[in-house]
């Protein structure tokens, strides 16, 4: 660890307030030792890893950390509050703050040095000999593991003692521990084994709790006399515990904020599960907790439903609160579908319309590649582009079913969602019949799931016997009883989408201007992207549904222009970080991202939120007024010599742009606050500030 921190990376008179200044104070260390490239890039990473859980820990102590591609190599910075600085930690605000930087591609060796970082803050002496130096450099050593300068003046035969003590406490307590683990051999009867647990511990980045979750419940657990066997699950991998250790477990502790790996190795026995924060601030209750389970018999079936948050759970479960309704788990599913597909629509749609800007409109009539290709013609590159993309194109409905019956059953619900999706396209059912054939899907493979079945056949269910029950069901309810009813709603649908004209269709791309607004690429407005796709994802789409693709597209621009040009003309409406991020909004919104705008709808949803959806309205009226039409899905202002009418189409979108911006500065302008206070969020900080210059996610 001798080069990750040094003196000039510890601050033992920490002046900042707030967890991002100290954040902030302690960054500058490493940018100016050249550690961090880009400070407010990396600053953004710290605060996106807060927001995912608090990185305070009881005793005083913050852990802000994360990997960014901002790091040039691993770091540390120490600094020390007198005031004390609020973290989120339950006992209080911290006093001792270590940042932690890893590269995005951290080696294990370095990450491992991290991690035993993470392990000595679990030990109170090490603490309280931090919070006691009163020199950077001393501060700096006992970090490293290195003896102070201060104590190697010492007289050496202490210091010989001192580590010999030091040396000797480790094997002693081994020696204890050895001595409970194989009971008391010398008592008359047979031995008395201890309470054997096998715990997991995992965090989102693996690198601070992780190690200290499993050093808090090794400690409780030799304080307890139990046994306890601890896997990590970190960045630098995990070693699997040993088959042997696991069988002899009589009990389980998982403690994660991320799903945990080969979970099913655990099922069969007593098993809390809960948060990677309650195995550092309780190990001990956790401990007695699962004694409890234990001794009432309590334990976690084999392929038993996990509950909301755990790895056993299906990827929508991870994700959900526990007592959600139907209808919030359906629509889950179905996004699930929606997300997984949107990159093969992004690519297709891109790769098509680059095709039709090559080669013309008539490029669709072109022979195979595989039949005809000259190097050196135009035309043979645009057909190319278009038939790769047609290829892209034909994945969306299967990949639309198939991850919507992961959604709902995991990986077993795989092979009969594709094989449905396919099907739908066979018999002309498109998204409507995809749709269908995920959720039939997922329900076939979880009532097939629930069949007791004899144990000799247990190990080639989900290899043989799901895929093949599951997809022959499905596939006898899509070809004979579902897919033509649904083939003919698809098509009533798309003749009522080619008769729109007039007033109907202005109110159409209002309606989908909102809903591309609700939510910034939230379910809503992938529901209106979803629609406006399924329109165009043919070799020879009408020219209502590129209207509706191009009225989308415009709409999903309007809320991130809009709030870059609100920052640019009244920036005092906003604080430091809003006005930072409103110039990443530039970008964002130019390329159709509509979550640039997320910042600062968290941040003041009551104004932002309407401003846009009203904003959103205008621009998508206005470009069904106009005719516009778009063959790409995606693209943004990228893709405006696809556009049919491209001028009017910028002017419905610089429209909507000024009438979301013009409602937002009136809003806010009501409600600005004193001069040289800005406005609070609870418990007095500033919401958009958590997350100074977050990166969006990349999608629609």
């Amino acid at each position: 660890m001798s080069d990750m921190i040094s003196a000039d990376l510890v601050d033992l008179d920490l002046s900042a307030d707030t967890k991002e200044a100290a954040a902030r104070a302690l960054a500058e260390r490493m940018a100016a030792r050249g550690r961090v490239t880009d400070l407010e890039g990396f600053l953004a990473d710290v605060a996106a890893r807060e927001a995912q859980m608090p990185t305070g820990l009881d005793g005083g102590i913050g852990i802000p950390h994360c990997r960014s591609e901002h790091v040039t190599e691993p770091t540390l910075a120490f600094g020390r509050s007198a005031r004390g600085i609020d973290f989120g930690a339950a006992d209080g605000p911290a006093d001792l703050v270590f940042l932690i930087a890893a590269p995005a591609g951290a080696d294990d060796a370095h990450l491992t040095i991290l991690s035993s970082l993470a392990r000595q803050l679990m030990n109170a002496e090490f603490t309280d000999a931090l919070r006691a130096v009163g020199d950077p450099a001393d501060a700096a050593a006992l970090i490293r593991g290195e003896e102070p300068a201060a104590a190697a003046d010492e007289d050496s035969a202490v210091g010989v003692s001192a580590n010999e003590d030091s040396v000797a406490t480790p094997a002693a307590a081994s020696a204890g521990a050895a001595t409970v683990g194989t009971g008391e051999r010398e008592a008359p009867g047979p031995p008395e084994r201890p309470f054997r647990i096998v715990a997991v511990t995992s965090c989102p980045t693996g690198i601070a709790h992780t190690y200290m979750a499993a050093e808090s419940l090794e400690n409780a657990g030799r304080e307890e006399g139990v046994e306890v066997a601890v896997e990590t699950q970190g960045s630098a991998g995990f070693d699997r515990l040993d088959p042997a250790v696991i069988a002899a477990a009589d009990g389980v502790i998982l403690a994660h904020d991320v799903p945990v790996r080969e979970k099913d190795r655990f099922a069969g026995k007593p098993t809390v599960d809960t948060g990677v924060k309650a195995a550092i601030n309780r190990p001990g209750e956790l401990i007695g907790e699962v004694r409890g389970k234990a001794a009432r018999g309590e334990v976690t079936a084999a392929g038993a439903t996990a509950s909301p948050g755990s790895a056993g759970a299906t990827p929508v479960e991870r994700g959900g609160e526990s007592g959600e309704g139907y209808g919030t788990k359906l629509r889950k599913w179905l996004m699930s579908g929606v997300s997984y597909m949107v990159p093969f629509v992004a690519a297709g749609g891109l790769l098509i319309a680059l095709g039709f800007a090559i080669g013309g409109y008539e490029i669709n009539k072109a022979p195979s590649v595989m039949d005809h290709f000259g190097w050196t013609q135009a035309d043979s590159w645009a057909a190319l582009l278009f038939q790769i993309g047609g290829v892209a194109f034909a994945f969306l409905v299967p990949v639309l079913a198939g991850y919507i019956a992961y959604g709902m059953a995991d990986r077993p619900g795989l092979v009969p969602g594709f094989v449905g999706g396919s099907i739908a396209l066979t018999v002309d059912a498109g998204f409507l019949g995809g749709l269908a054939a995920g959720l039939i899907s997922g329900a076939v493979v979880l009532a097939v799931q629930r069949v007791r079945i004899p144990k000799a056949l247990r190990g080639i269910m989900p290899v043989v016997v799901i895929p093949l029950v599951s997809a022959a069901i499905v596939g006898f309810l899509m070809f004979v009883v579902i897919g033509k009813p649904i083939a003919s709603a698809q098509s009533a649908m798309t003749d009522w989408l080619n008769g729109l004209s007039g007033a109907n269709a202005i109110l159409l791309g209002a309606l989908l201007g909102l809903m591309m607004c609700f939510d910034l690429g939230g379910p809503v407005n992938k529901v209106a992207y979803t629609f406006a796709t399924a329109g165009i994802a043919v070799a020879s789409p009408s020219d209502s549904a590129m209207k509706i693709m191009a009225a989308v597209m415009a709409a999903g621009m309007v809320p991130p222009l809009a709030m870059a040009l609100a920052t640019t003309v009244r920036g005092r409406l906003f604080n430091a970080a809003e006005r930072e991020n409103g110039k990443a909004a530039w970008v964002l919104g130019a390329s159709f991202i509509s979550e640039g705008a997320i910042p600062f709808a968290a941040a003041d949803p009551l104004r932002v939120i309407p401003s846009s959806m009203v904003g959103g309205a205008v621009t998508g009226a206005l470009s069904m007024t106009f005719g516009a039409t778009l063959r790409a899905p995606h693209g943004g202002i990228f893709v405006v010599p696809l556009i049919g009418n491209p001028l009017l189409y910028l002017l419905a979108i610089a429209a909507g742009v000024c009438v979301t911006t013009a409602l937002v500065i009136v809003l806010k302008g009501l409600r600005t606050p004193a001069r040289g206070t800005t406005a609070q969020g609870p418990g007095g900080a500033d919401p958009s500030a958590q997350a100074p210059g977050a990166k969006q996610p990349v999608a629609a």
